[in-house]
């Protein structure tokens, strides 16, 4: 029969249509002999059916008359070990894709065909099955709206007993393979957004709802195994490992974003169930050993890794109920103590009020984060175990019972205060982040933001002298001693730090007090010495460049939206810090090297720059403008132009005047002893060191053969040969070191600084090159202090 078998020349015609479905039906079993020729037949009549679905009406009454899905069931139940499977469904999604007639996807959707087929029994265990099953699935949901999920479910009265479609797909909710895990994600998603009132429901209640603690419970292993990777005991700091923190991270928002997409369905019971989840079983969690102060012990995450999930989630998941649980569990440890603080104070003024209003907060609180205020209709979350904990904790700790009575200086050490007066920056940025995402949500409920330090409440708080109006002011302290600590702490750690400054003062109101401007004007004092000393360092023609390339930098970083403010930058910091040799690498191995001066150049430039931005923005109340730089650099070539020299503009190649230059001689590896005269050369700020050969034939003119950047040249006379000038030569490439940003990035280009020793006639000669050397180099030293002059000698911004 097959080697008679008859291909019309129109393959989309009705009567080759007929023709294939009869083929099909004479089909008895399928094995590994007819498996092809099934597959053939099984891509004609998808072929031809979507063609008729937009251009032949008969094709399609013809695939309902002959029941052709029943076919396919029926192949698939007739396989015997053929793998047919995996096509067979690649075919139907295909199909079902491609269909644009409403009547014929409602006919595809009748009669249980898919329903059985999502049924079947498949066998998993090899190949490529399991994404095609899953991208089939997922073709089904593309098509979804109310009438046709009213065919993929089975209804008992008014409540659905089974749902094929959806309790298949949640097999596969955990699936190893990312897209797999991805199309199901939109599978779900297609399903909820149906709207249909049974169906959520069904997703809602046992055992279908377990999939949303599964997926709480995966995020939480995610977030296990990001702590593991952050706290890692390994030597050295990898790019690899770094990669790894960012494939974590990554599936952390991915999980986040999904959860936001649910949520964000306007359904009550849907998203107050992975509401409740994520509270239940991530948030309060986290937050309890927070709060408690507990250490990692592998039970628990860490601070840093604490603080980085609740910061991302509460950026990425629009939720008040999320935001007011969070905050509302931060400040209740706050106003608990503050209600015995009060009330023991309330004893010595009969005057104050805080019998009332204390305990009015503390109420307001609890109902905050028990009863998720677009949620009524859902299940009360667990919050009783959370303020249970709270309250066992500050009552069994003596130094909190006691510390209204003795004056405890950890009074105001408690709870998030903990974290940002700790000595680790990156906690204390973590946490900071943390309070300005609660501050500026316009999900926060008013009552809280007040508590938290802004609002219209915040005078009462004053009024009862509670530590909760202290939250406000420890964030701009903490911030402003990261900018005072020891040039050791990490440039992007200040950095980040001056962010959090900007946001204080220029969002939200906050002024400095006497004691805050002198702890920032100290630090400005430092960053400015630290600048003032790098013009004696061996990179000090390149302040100006380096302070005109940061300038962008910084205010770009400044004004960056709180929302796109990625949390991930305390856990890169926390890896490399704490790695033995994290530090160095940013510097390179060797300290004293060209590399290591020029990373501690450009780190100074940084903070120096930074200073400067957040002195305009305290004092002025806005950043300066980048034209201070351009009339820098106008003035800077307005002076060049009285007098250019030739050799100034020389290099490598080019014929000069040898009259200002030195005889001498020098000793090449590959050349042999040569002599040369040496020229050194100075124009406003930059400067070189020549070595040029006589001409052979104009004697007064010679070719460069070599040249050097004066920095860093140090000429230093041989002890025991007094005619030998010694020279260091800087020979790393500043130009590969701009796309080097990462904090503990390391130097591929790991070149020393070179050598020359150039050898005279006379000791008188060598003297007097050396002090020729260090007369132009001070003269292009000077020439780059004048330029910067206007930013170094200014006592106010005002000044600029």
């Amino acid at each position: 029969m097959w080697s008679s078998l008859w291909r019309p020349i129109n393959r989309f015609s009705l009567q080759y249509f007929r023709y294939t479905i009869n083929e099909l039906q004479e089909i008895k079993v399928v094995d590994e002999y007819n498996r092809e020729i099934v597959i053939d037949l099984l891509q004609s009549i998808v072929e031809i059916v979507t063609y008729g679905d937009r251009q032949d009406p008969l094709i399609f009454e013809c695939f309902m008359e002959y029941q052709v899905l029943a076919q396919f069931v029926r192949i698939l139940k007739i396989s015997q070990n053929s793998r047919i499977e995996a096509p067979l469904l690649q075919y139907l999604s295909i199909m079902i894709q491609n269909m644009s007639s409403e009547h014929a996807i409602y006919y595809c959707f009748s009669n249980d065909y898919i329903n059985n087929i999502i049924e079947h029994e498949y066998e998993f265990d090899e190949g490529d099955l399991a994404l095609y099953y899953v991208s089939f699935l997922r073709a089904v949901s593309s098509k979804m709206n109310r009438e046709i999920l009213c065919l993929l479910v089975k209804v008992h009265g008014n409540v659905v007993i089974s749902f094929p479609l959806y309790t298949a797909s949640l097999k596969f909710a955990c699936h190893g393979e990312k897209m797999i895990q991805t199309a199901i994600r939109a599978l779900t998603l297609n399903i909820y957004n149906v709207s249909d009132d049974m169906v959520y429901k069904f997703v809602t209640t046992p055992p279908s709802s377990k999939y949303f603690s599964d997926l709480v419970h995966s995020l939480k292993d995610h977030c296990i195994h990001l702590d593991e990777l952050v706290h890692a005991t390994e030597e050295a700091c990898t790019d690899e490992r770094i990669k790894q923190l960012l494939v974590e991270t990554d599936k952390i928002v991915d999980d986040l974003y999904y959860f936001k997409d649910v949520v964000s369905i306007s359904e009550t019971w849907l998203s107050g169930l992975v509401t409740q989840n994520l509270l239940n079983l991530l948030v309060f969690p986290i937050l309890l050993s927070l709060l408690l102060l507990r250490q990692s012990n592998g039970s628990s995450l860490s601070s840093i890794t604490s603080f980085y999930i609740l910061n991302r989630l509460l950026q990425v998941i629009d939720c008040k109920s999320l935001i007011n649980s969070v905050a509302g569990a931060i400040l209740y440890p706050y106003m608990k103590l503050s209600l015995g603080d009060a009330t023991e104070g309330e004893k010595a003024d009969s005057t104050t009020n805080v019998s009332n209003f204390l305990p009015n907060c503390l109420n307001d609180i609890k109902e905050l984060v028990s009863n998720g205020s677009e949620f009524a209709e859902t299940e009360k979350i667990d919050a009783d175990h959370l303020f249970g904990r709270i309250d066992e904790y500050l009552s069994s700790n003596s130094h909190f019972k006691n510390c209204h009575k003795e004056n405890d200086i950890h009074k105001e050490r408690r709870g998030i205060l903990a974290f940002l007066s700790s000595d680790n920056h990156c906690v204390q940025l973590a946490s900071l982040l943390l309070l300005l995402i609660l501050a500026e949500s316009k999900d926060l409920d008013y009552k809280l933001a007040s508590l938290i330090g802004f609002g219209g409440l915040q005078h009462k708080m004053e009024m009862h002298g509670s530590v909760l109006t202290k939250l406000m002011p420890e964030a701009l302290n903490a911030v402003l001693n990261i900018l005072a600590s020891d040039p050791a702490t990490p440039v992007l750690v200040k950095w980040h730090a001056g962010w959090f400054l900007q946001k204080l003062v220029n969002f939200h109101g906050m002024r400095l007090c006497d004691e805050n401007l002198h702890l920032f004007n100290d630090s400005y004092e430092q960053s400015l010495q630290r600048l003032q000393n790098e013009l004696d360092g061996c990179w000090f023609d390149h302040i100006l460049i380096t302070l005109k390339n940061e300038w962008t930098s910084c205010g770009t970083a400044l004004e960056e939206p709180s929302q796109s403010k990625d949390p991930l930058f305390v856990l890169e910091v926390a890896v490399c810090q704490q790695t033995t040799n994290g530090i160095a690498a940013h510097y390179g191995g060797d300290k004293t090297s060209s590399y290591a001066a020029w990373r501690r150049m450009v780190d100074v430039v940084k903070v120096f720059v930074l200073h400067l931005q957040l002195k305009a923005l305290i004092f002025e109340e806005e950043l300066l403008e980048k034209h201070l730089l351009v009339s820098m650099s106008s003035s800077t070539a307005n002076s060049g132009r009285t007098h250019v020299s030739e050799a100034s503009c020389a290099s490598f190649g080019s014929d000069i005047s040898l009259g200002a230059g030195i005889p001498c001689q020098i000793a090449f590896s590959n050349a042999g002893l040569r002599d040369i005269f040496m020229i050194p050369v100075a124009r406003q700020t930059s400067g070189k060191l020549l070595l040029a050969e006589k001409h052979p034939i104009r004697g007064q003119r010679g070719v460069v053969i070599a040249a050097a950047p004066l920095a860093r040249l140090s000429p230093k006379i041989d002890e025991g040969h007094p005619t030998w000038l010694h020279l260091r030569i800087r020979e790393f490439d500043t130009m590969f070191d701009a796309s080097n940003k990462g904090f503990c990035s390391k130097m591929s280009n790991d070149t020393s600084d070179g050598r020359w020793t150039l050898g005279f006639s006379t000791a008188k000669a060598c003297e007097a090159a050396q002090l020729l050397i260090l007369r132009e180099t001070s003269k292009q030293r000077s020439a780059t202090a004048r330029m910067l002059a206007p930013l170094l000698n200014s006592s106010h911004t005002k000044d600029l």
